[in-house]
């Protein structure tokens, strides 16, 4: 289902929380308070999520291919199955984070703060699978 930036933000304000498998591509919510969103299998490739706040959210299947999420607070967010190829991820704050089964290849950019992040059966920026339980601690 496609929504605008501020049908989302809108229904954000009003208090919820369950966006799955709603199509934002090209949005532009840079700066977007959305912690504990759930956008699970949502279609987000291209979106702007530069400074978001996205803590505890649920990005679970969701595709973010070319997203720009530099400077995004994804502290014990949940990644599983997510793709996120080709996405600009520098500086995001990633602690905590679950990359299982996530698609990291050609990311842009060094992660920030990035430790206890989990990645199982996921593939690394430079296309290497992590076939083995993970957990990077900074």
């Amino acid at each position: 289902m496609r929504i605008t930036e501020s049908e989302l933000l809108q229904r954000y304000a009003a208090g919820e929380r369950d966006f799955s498998g709603v199509d934002l591509r090209e949005a532009d919510l840079s700066g977007a308070e959305l912690g504990r969103a759930n956008l699970n299998g949502a279609n987000l490739s291209g979106i702007n999520l530069s400074r978001a706040n996205l803590l505890f959210a649920n990005l679970s299947g969701a595709n973010l291919s070319g997203a720009n999420l530099s400077g995004a607070e994804l502290g014990l967010a949940k990644f599983i199955g997510a793709n996120l190829e080709g996405a600009i991820v520098a500086e995001a704050s990633v602690v905590g984070t679950n990359f299982e089964n996530a698609n990291l290849r050609g990311t842009i950019g060094s992660f920030g703060h990035a430790h206890g992040c989990f990645y199982y059966n996921t593939t690394m920026p430079n296309g290497r699978i992590c076939t083995e339980p993970h957990r990077e601690e900074g």
